[in-house]
């Protein structure tokens, strides 16, 4: 199995890929969970989120612009994207700045290696009523593969 995360002068560095490879990301620095979300869309897309900010902590790499965006609405404040190839889901991304200037981002940690990212401890988020973070479980990503 190839590695996909490599060192840096400023640390660690996970990286994912879609399905085909056409599309991917870089995640660079210690990630500190991943957030496990119960709202509409997360259950469905079952994915299991790492955030920083676009072009920060988090690189996309879509060399042959294969990435293509889903956005739930009016008022959405932010986009899922896709691979247009494979349909994997790659992140989620704000679609403006916040009040640093920075535009949020998500990653789908479950296009990355599995023993790359299985100590992850996990955070559930109640995406569906409250808003809120849940306490936490003990679980890490592993626990939840299958």
């Amino acid at each position: 199995m190839p590695d996909h995360s490599s060192s840096t002068e400023a640390g660690r560095v996970v990286r994912g890929r879609c399905l085909c490879g056409s599309v991917g990301w870089s995640f660079a620095g210690d990630i500190p969970d991943a957030t496990i979300c119960n709202c509409t869309a997360c259950r469905r897309y079952g994915v299991l989120w790492a955030y920083d900010f676009d072009g920060y902590g988090i690189h996309i790499d879509d060399p042959e612009e294969k990435l293509t965006a889903y956005t739930r609405g009016p008022g959405s404040p932010l986009s899922f994207n896709f691979c247009r190839t494979c349909g994997n889901l790659v992140s989620w991304r704000g679609l403006g700045p916040g009040e640093d200037g920075r535009i949020r981002i998500a990653v789908n940690l479950r296009l990355a290696e599995p023993d790359e990212v299985a100590d992850i401890p996990l955070q559930r988020f109640d995406g569906l009523h409250s808003f809120d973070d849940l306490p936490r479980d003990g679980r890490r990503i592993e626990d939840v593969w299958f």
